[in-house]
């Protein structure tokens, strides 16, 4: 079957800048360094030459890089904490911004179907809801109530930057997070080693079936699972494949000799696009194989959608 471009849609294709964050000042709530996990530091090989890979992804060539230590969220941002520094800081997001985001077509009723007048045209699943945001993920009706524990999702690369100033964290470096998600492992697949589904136990939140259209739920989801699910890696992070997409410091560059290098690098200076890293429920081997460890995308730092989030990293003290 012929690979697919991984379509996650955006807002818009111009230029972006990244939004100045005034006015947020680190909370003096210290449960946000719990959970944490520390990533020593060393060096890996990052990357891969897979046939499974992406080429025009610039996922290769593969190459040794070395990280310091720091430390990393076991788990993605879930709606609770979100709630928590949106409370506490009045902040509003770019979906609440622009006033629509992103919901992929199954989440979404019959009526809201036939009214929607956008959709993403070479991904038509997607389709722009009015009013769609963290909070309400699938619209003005819709509610997270019963997803506290689920990652927020509906968060841009400038949301989620926010929220990490404002606990006090970062965002991962590309490196830090490919790091960080093998595990110990060298030149895996996925978190977890090379088989998929090792002896039928599901250890990730993706697509089974036929994308778009029929997902048999072999994993128990259509759309996100709580943040801590699944086995975790042997760094004991959960979720590094599937379930939402994580936001990177980085602006994506395909270029290998525009990336910063083999120790610490933080990508270019400048771009139109963040880098992405994991994957998302919506993930198929068939069209989307960009669960793998090594896969990357990227989307402009104002887009949100209702497969996108992000965890924390901060440096060791």
């Amino acid at each position: 079957m012929k690979k697919k471009s991984c379509c996650v849609p955006n807002r818009s294709q111009q230029p972006k800048k990244t939004t100045e964050i005034s006015g947020i000042k680190p909370t003096d709530n210290h449960s946000f360094l719990e959970n944490m996990v520390e990533i020593k530091g060393g060096e890996f090989l990052m990357g891969t030459q897979e046939s499974d890979g992406f080429p025009e992804d610039g996922e290769g060539p593969v190459r040794p890089v070395s990280v310091g230590s720091f430390l990393m969220d076991s788990i993605t941002v879930t709606n609770r904490q979100f709630q928590d520094f949106i409370e506490a800081t009045g902040y509003l997001t770019d979906a609440e911004r622009y006033g629509w985001s992103f919901v992929f077509f199954q989440f979404l009723s019959q009526d809201v179907l036939e009214s929607a007048t956008e959709r993403v045209a070479q991904t038509p699943w997607w389709i722009v809801v009015k009013g769609a945001d963290w909070a309400h993920p699938e619209g003005p009706n819709s509610s997270i109530d019963n997803r506290m524990s689920h990652p927020v999702v509906h968060v841009s690369w400038n949301d989620a930057n926010a929220y990490c100033k404002w606990a006090g964290k970062r965002l991962p470096t590309e490196a830090e997070w490919e790091m960080a998600a093998r595990g110990g492992l060298e030149q895996k697949l996925y978190p977890w080693g090379n088989e998929l589904v090792p002896d039928g136990v599901h250890m990730c939140n993706i697509w089974q079936g036929t994308f778009p259209t029929h997902n048999t739920l072999d994993d128990g989801y259509l759309g996100t699972a709580p943040a801590k699910s699944f086995p975790a890696n042997l760094y004991g992070l959960f979720n590094m494949a599937g379930n939402v997409w994580e936001w990177c410091s980085d602006w994506f560059t395909n270029v290998p000799s525009n990336r910063g290098g083999e120790n610490n690098p933080v990508g270019p200076n400048t771009g139109t696009s963040k880098v992405i890293r994991g994957g998302s429920y919506l993930c198929h081997k068939g069209y989307c194989n960009r669960y793998r460890v090594a896969a990357r995308s990227a989307n402009t730092p104002d887009s949100s959608t209702g497969n996108m989030g992000f965890r924390c990293v901060s440096n060791m003290k």
